[in-house]
């Protein structure tokens, strides 16, 4: 689908709702007009992208839905909007409702937003991260031939079973990607989404994420899915519990643990042994604590736990004489983090201050 970039000349950071509005078209719209409208104004004001089937989802409503409200408030000339050949919108203006009615619209004040497709940068958009998927933008004849097929229908209805509520033209797409492009058997769109929402993540970009990340590994069955998990849950699960935590991790944080494991290349071991540094130092931060030592040693090139403890020894042999004066029970006491290259006092206060 297509996805809205709204903006105008100046950022504010409030949302302002015109007078107009609220006095002469409030009492006459339903909630899900209303509800577009001010999100709309709220993407404007914030420069955000946003696009039909990101409003169905947010709100909950099918991208049919979010279609009618939009051609309602055109009908009201609060809204202009422009359509491609395959009559899809392609473009959207939101009126100046302080000017009078009957004004030329060339003369009026105007927000222009444009509509990119959702393969495309906005101009002033920060492009995402590469990856060897791109989801395609899909016609509604090819959705609705995909939905025809007597497989997908029992997929759906799965899914919808697995999820609690109705699938939006967005969360068809993904199906859709999911079969076409990644070419995952309807076995394994089912593992994919069971196991996904075992963990408590229904989100569709959630799922799709999971889904590119096991085409990129050559999953091709529930077996292969089940096998990476397993490894996959045991490390993450691993570093959670070596910080101290529960539960599942957030996005936040399996951003460090893929960037450790990933981006860094560290084994296991290493990254518990960071973590149990990190836990002895603080009990607040302690992702981006472990961040911080994980940073280092990947920057002396740490490849084993010999290389720690060659660090650390390297640290003692520079520490000052007068530290050997301080009592046995003090450097034992301390012991566990002064033997690094990191000063943790500082480390702290850096990532306070974030």
């Amino acid at each position: 689908m297509n996805t809205f970039k709204v903006s105008q000349d100046h950022y504010i950071s409030h949302t302002l709702v015109p007078n107009r509005f609220i006095d002469e078209y409030l009492a006459d719209a339903n909630d899900a007009q209303i509800k577009i409208y001010l999100y709309l104004l709220r993407m404007m004001s914030s420069h955000k992208a946003t696009g039909i089937s990101d409003i169905a989802d947010i709100f909950n409503y099918t991208e049919q839905d979010v279609t009618r409200a939009l051609r309602y408030w055109e009908k009201k000339h609060l809204l202009s909007l422009t359509y491609d050949a395959d009559k899809n919108i392609c473009g959207i203006r939101i009126e100046h409702l302080s000017d009078p009615a009957g004004t030329p619209a060339d003369s009026r004040q105007a927000v222009r937003a444009e509509i990119i497709s959702i393969n495309k940068n906005a101009s002033q958009e920060k492009a995402p991260a590469a990856s060897s998927f791109e989801k395609p933008v899909y016609s509604l004849d090819r959705l609705s031939a995909f939905q025809k097929r007597e497989d997908t229908r029992q997929l759906m209805f799965a899914i919808q079973t697995y999820i609690g509520r109705p699938l939006s033209q967005s969360n068809v797409s993904t199906i859709l990607f999911l079969s076409d492009t990644l070419r995952f058997s309807n076995d394994l769109i089912d593992y994919l989404i069971q196991y996904c929402v075992e963990r408590d993540k229904k989100d569709f970009r959630y799922i799709e994420r999971v889904a590119i990340t096991w085409a990129e590994n050559g999953i091709t069955s529930p077996k292969e899915a089940a096998r990476f998990c397993a490894g996959y849950d045991r490390t993450v699960y691993g570093i959670m519990r070596a910080l101290g935590k529960t539960g599942a991790p957030t996005d936040r944080e399996l951003s460090y643990i893929r960037k450790w494991t990933g981006d860094y290349g560290f084994v296991s071991d290493i990254i518990v042994e960071a973590c149990g540094r990190t836990v002895l130092a603080t009990d607040k931060h302690r992702f981006e604590y472990a961040d911080g030592i994980l940073t280092s040693w990947h920057k002396q090139n740490v490849q084993s736990k010999e290389d720690i403890s060659a660090l650390d020894q390297s640290h003692r042999a520079a520490q000052p004489a007068a530290a050997g004066a301080s009592s046995h029970s003090e450097r034992n006491k301390f012991n566990q983090f002064q033997q690094n290259t990191y000063d943790y006092g500082e480390l702290e206060k850096e990532i306070l201050s974030n």
